[in-house]
């Protein structure tokens, strides 16, 4: 068990580490611009778009952050911004949707999943959630108080206090995330040793076929449900190679995936921005569930229809 605290820790580290020099630098960056002209200008460039969505124009810099590199840049880069609690919660359902496309999409392609498939998917549930957001939910126009971030007492003054300020959203925003990325690759490690993504394959299997997919389809889901489509590539690229798992089944394993995947790691980190976020992961749940059923049973009648056609042809 030792061994295994010890793996865990480590690589909870690296991988802070690894984060962190993401997060740090585009904190920093965001926070300076905003004394710039730069940001005011790209701002009002996208703000006639943005409010569509229920948004100011500010919060497309997260967006586009997220979606080019990962949550925790984008999450580097809210805690720069005023936004309202309903503005944080549509970007974070966005964003839980549609983040680190590069990295993920490429994942998706490895296991021979249509790159068209996934960019639609991903971007048009981003934007159909956020509309739907802003025209159910009236509350949330509170500004957002981001955990241990100090809300904004005055505008700094000179480029020293400016800096100063960037500097310290930038470390806070670090070792807050930090607190959950640490314990959480310990327990990852700790699943992977004991063998318990095996164990949740097995208990997958009933959901896996609920979902129109053959039951060889539950180490891949597993994978990506509990540790995420970048950190578990490897073990779904593995799991399809060595389960057989056919074109279909990991199509419509990546629809729910890139819909809902690491659930407790991409829930937990958005806890430090003041949401609510256990309607952020039934969201996430709910529409990734109805989604793959809706496109199976499709795919099932299209096959259908095409065995029925081949046997009247004969």
């Amino acid at each position: 068990m030792g061994s295994t605290l010890k793996r865990g820790l480590m690589v909870g580290l690296n991988t802070t580490w690894a984060l962190g020099k993401v997060i740090f630098p585009v904190t920093l960056i965001v926070s300076i611009l905003q004394y710039t002209p730069v940001l005011p200008w790209l701002i009002e460039l996208i703000t006639p778009m943005m409010s569509f969505l229920g948004l100011s124009g500010d919060a497309a810099i997260p967006l586009v952050i997220g979606n080019f590199l990962n949550l925790y840049a984008a999450i580097g880069a809210i805690l720069t911004l005023d936004l309202t609690v309903k503005e944080v919660f549509i970007i974070a359902v966005m964003l839980s949707f549609s983040h680190n496309m590069l990295v993920e999409s490429s994942v998706a392609l490895k296991v021979g999943v249509k790159l068209w498939i996934i960019v639609l998917v991903r971007l048009g549930l981003a934007f159909i959630s956020a509309v739907v957001i802003n025209l159910v939910w009236n509350g949330g126009s509170e500004i957002a108080r981001y955990g241990m971030v100090p809300s904004k007492s005055e505008e700094a003054s000179g480029w020293g206090a400016i800096l100063l300020e960037g500097i310290t959203k930038a470390g806070v925003g670090i070792f807050q995330l930090a607190i959950i990325v640490i314990p959480l690759m310990v327990v990852v490690q700790i699943m992977k040793d004991k063998q318990w993504l095996a164990v949740f394959s097995r208990w997958m299997a009933p959901i896996t076929r609920a979902l129109g997919m053959k039951e060889n389809t539950s180490t891949t889901m597993a994978a990506g449900l509990l540790i995420g489509l970048a950190y578990g590539a490897g073990v779904m690229i593995q799991a399809v190679k060595e389960d057989g798992v056919s074109k279909k089944d990991v199509t419509l394993a990546f629809i729910f995936l890139v819909a809902c995947h690491a659930v407790v790691e991409d829930t937990l980190i958005f806890i430090p921005l003041g949401i609510p976020v256990l309607p952020l992961l039934l969201i996430r749940l709910g529409v990734a569930i109805l989604l793959t059923i809706t496109v199976a049973v499709i795919w099932n009648r299209a096959d259908i229809a095409k065995r029925k056609e081949a046997v009247y042809e004969q």
